[in-house]
C-alpha cells in the first residue's frame, strides 16, 4: 500500500494511519507540536522511535 493511500480503507473505528518515513520527510528527526508544547519523533540507528519532550 502506498503512503498516500494509509488513511483512504479505513473504517471510522479505526485511528489514522501515518507511514514514519513519510512523516520525517526523509529524515531522523521531525518537531511535533501538541497543545503548545514541542516534542521530538527520532528514528534511532537500529531503527526505534523515540518521543522526547
Amino acid at each position: 500500500m502506498s503512503p498516500e493511500n494509509l488513511n483512504q480503507d479505513r473504517t471510522e473505528a479505526e485511528p489514522p494511519l501515518y507511514d514514519v518515513i513519510t512523516l520525517m520527510g526523509g529524515g531522523s528527526i521531525v518537531r511535533l507540536v501538541h497543545r503548545g508544547e514541542v516534542y521530538v519523533l527520532r528514528v534511532t540507528r537500529m531503527g526505534k522511535l523515540i518521543l522526547t519532550k
